[in-house]
């Protein structure tokens, strides 16, 4: 690896971790010596790289810092337009969009020879199950996660029985054969996944939940890792 890429990987390993990195560490992902980093480190640090730590405990990138504007590689361009099909053919409508105009501006701002890669990717999504439409505009459900405030659904089970509830809402999954809305259900006092297309009414109210979005998607994802028998709950 010429020791430019060595360089540009250092700040890739630093900026995609939130915690110290050692330099033992970057030596094994980067297959090179530690002497190595410890001088590419010192050459970044005068290059005026805010990288802040010390040999034998980690080293962190401050925040603020960034590279260059899509200095990718052949296999991360393949990783964002893959991301972005997928997008493109399993999220609603307003991902669906941002998701041609992401392709849109990489394809605008990479070199011309990887450009090619944009049109004709050795790494393809497969169509997936036809999705039944959403009774909810998922781009406003994601505006209320964001600003942390409930929302009263009307919600029909798999056996159409009708239940009203109101939830902290905190993320949007998106499935292969389904859109789900996650969160925290007062009338159960627990988590639950309400499939889209089975949100009979939706009310956004102005009332904000008093947990951080961040803080119970922590605690939702605390509860995936216990096991389950079958399938995801809804309602």
């Amino acid at each position: 690896m010429r020791r430019a890429d060595r360089l540009f990987q250092i700040i890739q390993i630093l900026r995609r971790s939130s915690r110290p990195v050692t330099a033992d560490a970057m030596a094994s992902e980067l297959e090179t010596s530690k002497r190595s980093v410890y001088r590419d480190i010192a050459a970044l640090i005068g290059q005026r790289v805010p990288i802040r730590g010390e040999a034998g405990v980690g080293y962190v990138l401050e925040r603020g810092f960034d590279l260059p504007p899509l200095m990718l590689t052949a296999d991360e361009l393949e990783a964002a337009v893959l991301g972005a099909q997928w997008v493109e053919g399993h999220g609603d409508a307003s991902l669906a969009r941002a998701a041609k105009d992401l392709i849109a501006k990489i394809g605008a701002s990479v070199p011309a020879h990887l450009r090619p890669l944009l049109l004709d990717a050795a790494a393809r999504t497969v169509p997936g199950w036809p999705i039944p439409p959403d009774r909810l505009d998922a781009g406003l459900a994601r505006a209320w996660i964001r600003s942390g405030r409930k929302m009263a659904i009307a919600y029909r089970d798999v056996e159409d029985r009708e239940t009203e509830r109101v939830i902290w809402p905190i993320a949007i999954g998106y499935l292969n054969s389904a859109r789900l809305l996650i969160g925290w259900c007062e009338l159960r006092g627990d988590f639950r996944h309400f499939r889209l297309d089975r949100v009979a009414d939706a009310q956004y109210l102005e009332e904000r939940f008093p947990e951080r979005p961040a803080v119970l998607r922590a605690k939702w994802l605390k509860t995936l890792e216990a096991p389950r028998q079958a399938g995801v709950p809804h309602g």
